[in-house]
């Protein structure tokens, strides 16, 4: 195995390590910055995640520089990405700091573009990731990283900043799986 799919699959070793310290408060003490309140736990689940979300580059990075782009990596890139993004939206929701209907309609994007993929590579055809889309998953990190810091430090200035980035999130998410179809179109016509 590559030293690239072994970055991805690091990713994907790291998820369950997010949901357990997002999931489990295990009493190592809070931090209140203004009006916000969060865990050491939660900050130790934001780190993790930070880490796991900055190899997603990575990995592709190496994988072209390098020559050592496999089917392997193709599958499991886009999959760990998925996983992680999906990993912290139900954890939020479980935390009730994201309502469900924004978690299913990122999620429900992520399915609708991964089918619309899957719909091209039987026809013969690859669709890559756009720069929109490449845009979304930098602005849904943001988003939830802000969301898991409880909004910190936004929060001492009083600035929601965490629901402003979660709403762009929401806005680019459902722009880029639009932008998806539109520019795709023919291949669903051809399905």
């Amino acid at each position: 195995m590559n030293l690239p799919n072994k970055i991805t699959i690091a990713r994907i070793v790291l998820i369950p390590v997010i949901i357990l310290f997002l999931s489990v408060n295990f009493d190592l003490g809070t931090l209140q910055v203004g009006s916000s309140v969060i865990s050491v736990s939660e900050v130790i689940a934001v780190l993790v995640f930070i880490v796991a979300a900055s190899t997603d580059g990575l990995d592709g990075y190496i994988a072209r520089k390098r020559k050592l782009v496999t089917n392997l990596g193709k599958l499991l890139d886009p999959l760990a990405d998925k996983l992680l993004i999906t990993a912290a939206l139900v954890s939020l929701v479980e935390m009730q700091r994201l309502d469900a209907w924004i978690a299913v309609i990122i999620i429900g994007r992520e399915f609708a573009v991964t089918g619309l993929r899957l719909i091209a590579v039987e026809k013969g055809y690859v669709i890559a990731a756009s720069k929109l889309a490449k845009w979304k998953t930098s602005i849904q990190i943001v988003a939830l990283v802000s969301l898991m810091l409880n909004n910190v430090p936004f929060s001492f200035v009083q600035i929601p900043f965490a629901q402003i980035a979660i709403w762009a999130a929401v806005i680019i998410t459902v722009w880029s799986g639009v932008d998806y179809f539109v520019k795709n179109r023919e291949i669903l016509v051809k399905a």
